[in-house]
This record gives structure tokens, C-alpha cells and sequence, in this order.
């Protein structure tokens, strides 16, 4: 499978404070690959500096063979490096179906046009049915954002994603703030993802990382301290003694 996205170097520091130091990584074309460590480790700042939220202090960002590092964050997605946020950014009065319409509009440039004519356009709403299907929201495609659950939201929100047609999607912890019951939505709809998505994942549900991840990336005081196969995760005593430490155990046990 051919490289779709590759970081080199990738630093940044606040004043005398090194937040990421020297990250290196790459995914391909349908790869599924979660980014872990404890809280404070870099993880969030790392996905900063790839969407170009931020720039970095060294390194660079590349996309398709092509150097992003410059490119603002509005750029970055033109070119298909898209992200999700830890918290949900959607409109409460607005339905699921109107949030995706408008992101698609937005892709296509026509989201100064009235939303209401683009009811009639059957492309549009073909896209947006499909999108809404693949992450299980139809039912609540026009109900208002702030009367679905909130593992709902979180799902919209990669249905947002999606319409911009992503080549590399980055979900800063999807489950984050879902109650467990809702959690087998998030990881159905994970498995629902287009193939060719390279998918990278920030999650602190385990579980739901040993389900979804083909290779595992563990973050540790901004460094890279471990890659590899979930099921090298566990065994590896730097990853144990930074991050998963009774976690691991009782997998073990198990």
C-alpha cells in the first residue's frame, strides 16, 4: 500500500518547555493506527501541529508526498488531513442532516446559498443520506443536535469529517465523555469507515484501542517510546511503566 501521510522530526517547545521532541511516523493508504500515552504526554499538541493548528518548532508534515508544513489548517483539509476534537463542536439547534449538508456545501464552496433549495438536489442529499447511514444516525437525522445522545454527537461529528472526504482522519479521542453503553456505537461505526481511510486514533478506552488498532504508537513526555502490534502493547515494560501499568496486568492475568 502506498504512504499517504508521514511526519519527520516533528517537534515543538513552549519557551524551554519540549512538548513533542523528534516524532517520528507514517501511515498508509486503510491503516488503522492509535496514538496512546498518559495525560500530559503530547498527544492533543501532536495532533495540533499535523492539522496545522499550530506550527512546530522543527521537523515537517507531509501529505501525499507533499511538504504541508506551511499550509494553514483550512488548506490542510482542502488536501484531505482532517480531524475530529475531544469536544463536540455542533450546533444545538441544528439537526444532523443540516450539519452535514452544510459541510458538504462548504466542500463544494456553494455554503452561501439558502440550505432549504439543496433538499431538491438529489447528489447532495444522496451524500448526506450516505454519510448519516454509515454512522448509524439516520433516525435522527432531523431531530435537533441537542435532543440526541451525546455518543450521537460524537458520531456526527465524524460524519462532518467524512463530508469533507478525508484521505488520513485524525479522531481525538472519540469516545471521550461517552457513557459506556454508547460505546459499541462509536466502535460499529469505527468498523463502518471506507477502507481506503487511514484512520489515526487518540483514545484513552483501551479496549476500544485493542479492537480497532492494526499498529499501536505510545506517546511518553512528547517522545515516541514504543511501536508496534496491540498485542506487543501490553508486554512492552517502558509502555507498562509509563501508561498502562495495572491495565496491563490484568491482561496478562486474562
Amino acid at each position: 500500500m502506498s504512504e499517504l501521510f508521514r511526519v519527520e522530526g516533528l517537534s515543538k517547545s513552549f519557551g524551554g518547555l519540549a512538548v513533542n521532541r523528534n516524532i517520528d511516523l507514517a501511515m498508509s493508504e486503510g491503516e488503522r493506527l492509535a496514538l496512546i500515552g498518559p495525560n500530559g504526554a503530547g498527544k492533543t499538541t501532536f495532533v495540533n501541529l499535523v492539522t496545522g493548528q499550530i506550527q512546530p518548532s522543527a521537523g515537517r508534515v507531509v501529505l501525499h508526498g507533499e511538504d504541508v508544513t506551511n499550509l494553514g489548517a483550512v488548506r490542510r483539509v482542502r488536501k484531505g488531513l482532517v480531524r475530529t476534537f475531544q469536544v463536540t463542536r455542533l450546533f444545538s439547534d441544528m439537526t444532523p442532516e443540516e450539519h452535514v449538508t452544510l459541510t458538504v456545501l462548504q466542500r463544494e464552496r456553494k455554503a452561501s446559498r439558502i440550505l432549504g433549495r439543496f433538499h431538491g438536489n438529489a447528489d447532495v442529499m444522496d451524500e448526506v443520506e450516505g454519510l448519516l447511514g454509515t454512522l448509524g444516525l439516520l433516525d435522527v437525522a432531523r431531530r435537533k443536535v441537542g435532543e440526541i445522545a451525546y455518543g450521537q454527537q460524537r458520531l456526527l461529528e465524524i460524519a462532518i469529517a467524512l463530508a469533507l472526504k478525508p484521505k488520513v482522519l485524525l479522531l481525538d479521542e472519540p469516545a471521550a465523555g461517552v457513557p459506556s453503553s454508547e460505546t459499541p456505537r462509536i466502535e460499529q461505526a469505527l468498523e463502518r469507515l471506507p477502507s481506503s481511510l487511514a484512520v489515526l486514533m487518540i483514545e484513552h478506552d483501551m479496549d476500544l484501542v485493542f479492537r480497532f488498532a492494526r499498529r499501536v504508537v505510545v506517546l511518553a513526555a512528547g517522545e515516541v517510546i514504543f511501536e508496534g502490534l496491540p498485542s506487543e502493547v501490553a508486554a512492552n515494560d517502558k509502555v507498562r511503566e509509563a501508561y498502562l501499568g495495572s491495565y496491563a496486568n490484568a491482561r496478562r492475568v486474562a
